[in-house]
């Protein structure tokens, strides 16, 4: 589905109001304190934006994922960014959507378009890094089960959420790769350890060491067949690189805004500071970045919806929108001189929130390598 101008319109003035009602001041109230934004949350929920990506079929918005890049987009730019939004919907509705069965988009799909369901991602490993090949955790069968036993690390709000959806080794092919395979897994599934990653900054959203002691998962849980776990993870992993460009826009414009206005308004001699070219440009700059990353983010979205092949676009979209959130940060910091750091102010606490997805979930060295020889056809160095 396309949406036309006055339907995104419309996405953006209702999404912006719920979450303007909430404010910076609720983000940074549940990231100190180690809080779900539930609140938030049900709140889009009930308004029908968590699943706007969705199948209608399956209680979803249908309108794919143009409309979550809208929704991710317009919480940032209210300053409550939502990386559940990337996680559930995003990365494992995606991917559901795609290669699940009619049972399993009738079980999982449902309730995660309400709202009442949350699936956490479950693929990093502390030795594998961006090498999914070398995943060491393994599902093996016996009867009408897996047991799956291994490590994962990094895994983003696994304790709010009611399952994990876990990519495993199930097998190896003749060059020694993992063959993967993916298991809807209940978080409360005996066997399944899960730890607290402990960060320098917090947000909402935590990430934990989460580790799988022979963990019974029924034959029915399998994702998209057993070995086919890598061209179906692909299938979540480019709408990830896509909503947390959504979000680096968001927090972009949140942060041109706050610079912008306070440009206007500061006067230190006889005019406001925003008439200073040497204020002025930078900004000037910093919206021509943000522009040319929300025109490919755009573009990635519509790639994805439209069944291609959005890989080259998704990962450009995420390059070019984290180094422009990074950049209108740190000049709305700069035009707020030290009140730029203040908790008041709200600047510098989302700049570490965005510095984050410069080099996660893929490093920008890794989007290069896949630019360079997807798009340039250089030959592969890795």
């Amino acid at each position: 589905m396309i949406l036309s101008d006055i339907e995104e319109a419309e996405l953006r003035s209702s999404v912006h109001g719920i979450v303007a009602g909430f404010g910076n001041e609720y983000f940074t109230h549940c990231s100190e304190t180690l809080q779900h934004p539930t609140e938030l949350w049900d709140a889009l929920a009930a308004g029908g934006f968590v699943g706007v990506n969705l199948p209608e079929e399956y209680g979803g918005g249908g309108m794919g994922l143009s409309a979550m890049n809208v929704v991710a987009e317009e919480a940032a730019a209210a300053g409550c960014p939502q990386i559940m939004l990337m996680i559930s919907p995003g990365i494992v509705g995606s991917l559901l959507s795609r290669h699940a069965s009619h049972e399993q988009k009738r079980q999982w799909l449902a309730p995660m378009a309400a709202g009442t369901m949350k699936i956490a991602f479950a693929i990093t490993e502390p030795d594998a890094g961006s090498n999914s090949h070398r995943l060491a955790t393994t599902a093996h069968r016996d009867g009408d089960k897996y047991f799956i036993n291994g490590q994962k690390t990094y895994i983003t709000a696994a304790d709010q959420s009611d399952t994990l959806l876990v990519v495993t080794r199930t097998g190896t092919d003749a060059q020694g790769r993992a063959q993967l395979s993916l298991f809807l897994v209940d978080r409360d599934t005996p066997g399944i350890d899960m730890h607290r990653i402990p960060m320098t900054f917090e947000i909402t959203d935590k990430s934990f060491t989460v580790f799988f002691d022979n963990v019974a998962v029924p034959a029915d849980r399998l994702v998209g067949g057993e070995g086919n776990g890598l061209r179906v993870a692909f299938d979540g992993m480019n709408p990830e690189r896509v909503i947390i460009a959504a979000i680096c826009n968001g927090v972009s414009r949140y942060a041109l805004d706050k610079a912008v206005a306070y440009a206007r308004e500061r006067t230190v001699w006889q005019v406001p500071i925003g008439a200073h070219q040497g204020i002025a440009h930078p900004l000037a700059e910093a919206k021509i970045a943000l522009e040319a990353a929300r025109l490919m983010t755009r573009q990635a979205a519509t790639s994805y919806d439209a069944g291609a092949d959005a890989g080259e676009h998704s990962n450009m979209a995420k390059f070019l929108s984290a180094d422009a959130a990074i950049r209108c940060l740190d000049q709305a910091i700069e035009v707020h001189g030290g009140a730029g750091f203040t908790r008041e102010v709200a600047l510098a606490n989302m700049y570490e929130f965005v510095r984050l997805f410069k080099t996660v979930p893929i490093s920008r060295e890794m989007i290069l390598n896949h630019v360079a020889q997807h798009s340039l056809g250089l030959p592969r160095s890795y």
